[in-house]
């Protein structure tokens, strides 16, 4: 069942999803080579709970961390541990909060030093496609439309491998809700859109093959081919004419060139 928030509750989700977009930008501004992602998830951690807030992935359905941290093949869900970042890696920074009972939640891709030409474009690519679903996500659209925009600007453009298990979703009082949102899909297919709904919009990008596959913690997807994925994510409410992006990506980019550990295109 989609549950459809009035206007006064999105405001309440803008002030969950912003402070997920404040703690990104101070992963943005610490990340540098030799730092272990375990020591991020637990700044993460920190930094929210500073802010009066809930982190919202940890213990969910026992998930053991505060964020997800997923590096180079890793497609989502990795696990923070003791590995330190290195020149070339990427790394995707997913994070959740629960402040005064809404989630925000959203993710990241970064680049530590420089990864190549190759994975920079499409670390560039995958962003830029999530904006072509934000475009779609209008009054009167279909959640395929979402998909078909993403898929066909990343696969059919870029020939990029699209990610068919794992998909965005709707958000709220819970962390995943109706209706699910894949970054495949046909035009005009799926659940009508309609205002008050709030998504997760969150295209997954292999440079190779779409397959990935769960290693044996249940949690870790990584890219079957064993190459690069990156996955950005928006939180966003459904309006008439044009979408209303609750999180906000421009801290995070002002801190991620502000730091000359970081790559940007």
């Amino acid at each position: 069942m989609i549950l459809y928030k009035t206007d006064e509750q999105v405001e309440q989700m803008r002030k969950s999803a912003l402070l997920v977009s404040q703690t990104l930008t101070q992963v943005a501004a610490m990340l540098k080579p030799g730092l272990d992602t375990l020591t991020i998830d637990q700044r993460i951690g920190t930094y929210i709970r500073d802010h009066q807030a809930i982190p919202s992935f940890l213990n969910y359905h026992g998930y053991p961390f505060n964020s997800c941290i997923s590096v180079n093949d890793v497609v989502v869900h990795g696990f923070p541990n003791k590995r330190e970042l290195k020149e070339g890696d990427i790394i995707t920074v997913d994070v959740g909060v629960i402040l005064n009972g809404w989630h925000g939640d959203h993710a990241y891709t970064f680049a530590i030093g420089d990864p190549g030409n190759e994975v920079m474009k499409l670390i560039q690519v995958t962003k830029e496609s999530l904006y072509k679903g934000i475009e779609k996500a209008v009054a009167g659209n279909r959640v395929g439309d979402i998909g078909f925009a993403i898929q066909d600007y990343t696969e059919k453009k870029h020939g990029y491998g699209v990610v068919r298990e794992l998909v965005g979703h709707g958000l709220g009082k819970d962390l995943h809700e109706d209706p699910q949102v894949p970054n495949y899909g046909k035009r005009g297919s799926g659940a009508k859109l309609k205002e008050g709904m709030v998504l997760a919009i969150e295209p997954m990008i292999n440079m190779g093959k779409k397959e990935v596959y769960t290693e044996d913690d249940g949690w870790t997807v990584r890219t079957r081919d064993g190459k690069p994925s990156v996955h950005f994510e928006h939180d966003v409410c459904i309006r008439k004419d044009k979408a209303d992006v609750l999180s906000n990506y421009a801290p995070i980019e002002e801190a991620e060139q502000l730091n000359s550990n970081l790559f940007t295109y």
